[in-house]
């Protein structure tokens, strides 16, 4: 798979300390962790929105980048149509397109304050595939949705890195879903405590570590030795 973004070596001191970070077309990177683990100042740091203190960022070509926000924080005194609010985007494309990609063309007349929370995910993840993304960069896009919301997005996630031939880097507290939509997890604790494919990932005692209060009891299970301990 071409890669197309590579972190070297980023410090952002005091939150995070020498990341490495890969992204290959048509890979699913997801990054896990508590909070205060560094997990939004690290996209802001691929987003280029703030400059690492040390390392390096390199993109493959001219990488057009589709972000999806954890939140929409909207004026409730200030009309807007999902129509209009698409057509916003920084990017060309089509609204009618990304609408019916994401099953949701049947809500561009109406008006943001009115969404559901589910309705809401999709025409921000639609705002983030106007102009066909080379990177999707997504940022707790299942939250507040319920256990089949969650499922279908992650679902419709993985069609539109298929459609797209593009890379996804998630950030996702839904462990269990992250397990079965992952090609790459990345455990972050201000470093990173360990990476690889999802089955290696929820092995480590790491990541037991972090999560055992939170793991599906499927994933519970898992334990082996790691190489180094946190303070």
């Amino acid at each position: 798979m071409t890669l197309i973004l590579e972190l070297s070596h980023i410090s952002f001191l005091p939150i995070l300390k020498d990341i490495n970070l890969t992204v290959r077309q048509g890979q699913i990177v997801t990054i896990i962790g508590p909070n205060g683990a560094g997990k939004t100042t690290l996209l802001k740091i691929l987003l280029g929105l703030i400059k690492p203190h040390e390392g390096a960022i390199r993109y493959e070509g001219t990488l057009k980048i589709g972000y999806m926000p954890q939140k929409l924080f909207l004026d409730p005194g200030l009309p807007l149509s999902v129509e209009r609010f698409l057509r916003l985007s920084p990017h060309k494309g089509h609204v009618d397109d990304a609408l019916n990609l994401v099953g949701a063309l049947s809500l561009k007349h109406r008006s943001l304050h009115v969404l559901s929370g589910g309705e809401m995910q999709r025409i921000l993840l639609a705002r983030a595939i106007i102009g066909t993304p080379d990177l999707l960069v997504l940022d707790e896009p299942t939250q507040g949705l319920d256990v089949m919301g969650q499922a279908e997005l992650y679902e419709l996630i993985r069609s539109l890195k298929v459609q797209f031939k593009c890379g996804v880097v998630l950030v996702s507290h839904d462990l269990y879903f992250v397990h079965g939509s992952s090609d790459h997890v990345i455990c972050l604790n201000q470093h990173i405590c360990c990476e690889g494919r999802p089955e290696e990932v929820r092995n480590n005692p790491a990541y037991y570590r972090l999560f055992s209060d939170k793991l599906p009891s499927d994933l519970a299970l898992y334990h082996h030795h790691h190489d180094h301990h946190h303070t």
